[in-house]
């Protein structure tokens, strides 16, 4: 049957046209039978001419609704609102029309009208109650039996996506919520089992190999408490991501994937209401330098939600454009010109793109950042965070452009490696735009990034899976982090807010110990692993800072979470005279000596 209801749908609109047409006519003749009662008889022919006419009138009205389009799922209360909003309207229109003259007993349209309404979302349900009945018939026995833990608008979406899956891969067989008023609820012939206390004995009572927590809210604690009962229990676990995290508003079977590292690090991700302060963007001209790189990437993807007159990707990595770009369109031919293969040392190359696209916004995530590799060749940071971000601020204060935002790292705050000295002058440059633009220029400060490339968190995941040992520099060390999503939300925000010169920094809450991390990541891969600590490296700090010793704290006048620090200018000529080659101790000092800090260099030993 389910190819009948395949066939019947393609043919939807005049399918159910005729029958809200017929349904006019059994409305009629119902309310005259009741209306005369036997005692004087209605002229047929004119009743039918009524009830066709009404008919008539109610496809017309009910076209400027999309009732019979699909503006709203068949039987859902959305279309039951449009039918009778179409129904109504068309009960006033003939009642006025039957005024002069009376072709039938006036009360005859008001009371069909009510008939129809019967009638018309009656035989929808009917249908939906056969459709759905007949979907849940095809359900197979070899189906992956699921636990859906949660019961609310997630989870049922989830159930239905789940039974209208034409692959059958997965066969839900219940439900647990802790809310007491839907003990009794069903969804789709899937009922609410109990509470989520009673996970281990639901899973073995029905069988279930797979447990789905369809909470999208879930704190960390709930995710991990819940993981672990389920593991206990011998189920595998998958997880909704968060709302903001879902593909699209409704949810389905591919939006469900595996537990991973944000979802067990305890860290409460934030909403920054990002929609509400992202609409600069909608339809102008918007360019990400670094597309190709974790931040570049989801930047790039967030910009695209908001309707840019034109998304600009440049990066000098081929093989990261088309990465990106298959993630957004879900095709990556590389033949349109919102790619950009560019490398941000090159002043003339780059000023050429910049004449020639005249993006009206700026991100500028291109960057160096391995604090290792560039202790040992911090001539290469001077080339790329230094010279480069020159390059693309010469480039946009030469262009006119609006709005530059700078991403930095809270590695520039009291700075102590190569990566820091060198982001703290990349920062420093940006305010010297700032007053010589006519544009906003501004960076924006944040911490370590979740599942970024070559994060230690993917580091570690890596060092699991191969058997150990994890490697962590000492007991003692911290360090802030945050969602990929969050520093991006937060880059984009920093558009809208900030102000000429500063540099905003997220209140990141308090700092993780790296080697909590690393065991609560080996608890969850059920394997013993071993933990080697290997020392600090040469320019790691014990514990990362987010404001300078000179920097004020707290100052938050746009944003709860969002503190705004000023950031002295550096002089172009003397940023552009830091050595470019030599030896890298050299360097390093050179470097350190542009951060001044009130009277003080930062020491560099050698």
């Amino acid at each position: 049957m389910i190819d009948l209801f395949s066939k019947l749908r393609r043919r939807r609109a005049a399918l159910v046209a005729a029958y809200d047409l017929s349904m006019w006519v059994v409305a009629f003749v119902l309310c005259a039978l009741i209306r005369y009662d036997g005692v004087a008889q209605p002229s047929w022919s004119l009743l039918l001419v009524t009830a066709l006419g009404a008919g008539a009138v109610y496809v017309f009205v009910a076209r400027g609704f999309l009732v019979h389009q699909g503006r709203a799922k068949v039987a859902s209360l959305d279309e039951f609102v449009l039918i009778g909003t179409a129904a109504a309207t068309t009960g006033v229109i003939v009642t006025l029309a039957n005024l002069l003259p009376i072709l039938v007993a006036r009360s005859v349209p008001m009371g069909a009208t009510v008939f129809f309404m019967v009638l018309a979302t009656s035989g929808r349900a009917v249908w939906r109650v056969l459709k759905e009945k007949d979907e849940k018939s095809l359900q197979v026995e070899g189906g992956r039996r699921v636990l859906l833990i949660g019961a609310g608008e997630a989870a049922q979406e989830l159930v239905r996506s789940m039974v209208r899956d034409p692959q059958h891969e997965w066969r839900p067989v219940g439900m647990l919520d802790d809310d007491p008023h839907k003990r009794r609820l069903r969804v789709r012939g899937v009922p609410v089992l109990g509470a989520t206390e009673e996970l281990a004995d639901a899973v073995a009572r029905y069988d279930a190999s797979t447990v789905v927590i369809a909470i999208p809210s879930a704190s960390a604690d709930v995710i991990a408490r819940l993981r672990l009962a389920a593991v206990a229990a011998g189920a595998e676990v998958k997880v909704l991501p968060a709302t903001s995290q879902l593909l699209t508003d409704h949810v389905g079977i591919r939006d469900i994937r595996d537990i991973n590292l944000t979802d067990v690090l305890g860290r409460n991700q934030l909403d920054t209401d990002i929609g509400a302060i992202a609409g600069y963007l909608t339809g102008r001209r918007v360019l990400v330098t670094g597309a190709g790189g974790s931040i570049g990437s989801e930047l790039c993807r967030q910009i695209s939600r908001f309707d840019p007159a034109e998304l600009m990707m440049l990066d000098r990595d081929e093989s990261a454009l088309h990465a990106v770009q298959l993630s957004i369109h879900g095709r990556a031919l590389l033949d349109s010109n919102e790619v950009i293969l560019n490398d941000i040392r090159d002043l003339t190359a780059l000023r050429a793109i910049f004449e020639r696209r005249r993006p009206e916004v700026v991100f500028h995530a291109a960057a160096l950042k391995h604090l290792p590799m560039l202790e040992q060749y911090p001539d290469e940071a001077v080339k790329s965070n230094v010279v480069g971000t020159f390059n693309v601020l010469e480039a946009a204060r030469s262009t006119g452009v609006e709005r530059f935002v700078n991403i930095s790292t809270d590695k520039a705050a009291n700075p102590a490696s190569v990566l820091g000295y060198s982001k703290r002058v990349a920062e420093r440059l940006t305010t010297t735009f700032a007053e010589l633009a006519d544009g906003t220029y501004l960076s924006v400060r944040f911490g370590n990034v979740l599942g970024s490339r070559g994060s230690v968190l993917t580091s570690f995941a890596k060092q699991i899976a191969a058997g150990g040992p994890v490697t962590v520099t000492d007991p003692d060390v911290t360090r802030y982090f945050m969602t990929i999503e969050e520093a991006c939300q937060l880059v984009v925000q920093a558009g809208a807010i900030g102000r000429d010169g500063e540099a905003l920094v997220l209140d990141m809450g308090a700092p993780i110990r790296i080697v909590d991390v690393a065991r609560q990541l080996i608890r969850q891969s059920g394997q013993q692993v071993d933990i080697e600590f290997t020392g600090l490296r040469p320019g790691e700090k014990l514990h990362e800072e987010l404001f300078a010793d000179d920097e004020p704290q707290d100052v938050r006048p746009s944003h709860p979470l969002v503190s705004h620090v000023p950031v002295p200018r550096l002089e172009v000529d003397t940023a552009l005279a830091l050595p470019r080659a030599g030896e890298p101790l050299d360097i390093t000092r050179a470097l350190a000596g542009l951060c001044l800090q009130g009277d003080i260099v930062p020491e560099v030993v050698g």
